[in-house]
């Protein structure tokens, strides 16, 4: 659900700490489960979306609670070390505790 960006079995780093921005990349507790998601804010309210179109439909509100990290790294499985990515996000923002 989070391809083209993340392809199936990467390997990601996730920061507890981490900045809740719109456009991160998070872990969010949902039904009592750990969901990967992109976190989007919209008017006060957050929600986490997939980025395959295929499954937008799986948009949902969510609290700032829910979030129990962001993303900062990923990595291919078995890939080299300059074929990390980093994810930045900019400060200012909802700081998870």
């Amino acid at each position: 659900s989070m391809e083209p960006e993340f392809k199936k079995d990467c390997i990601i780093i996730i920061d507890p700490s981490g900045l809740a921005v719109d456009g991160a990349y998070v872990i969010a507790t949902v039904e009592n489960g750990y969901i990967f998601r992109q976190l989007r804010i919209e008017n006060g309210h957050y929600y986490i979306q997939p980025l395959n179109e295929a499954y937008l439909h799986e948009k949902r509100e969510i609290s700032l609670n829910a979030i129990e990290g962001v993303i900062i790294q990923q990595a291919a499985p078995n890939g080299r070390r300059k074929d990390r990515k980093k994810y930045t996000y900019p400060a200012g923002s909802e700081q998870l505790n």
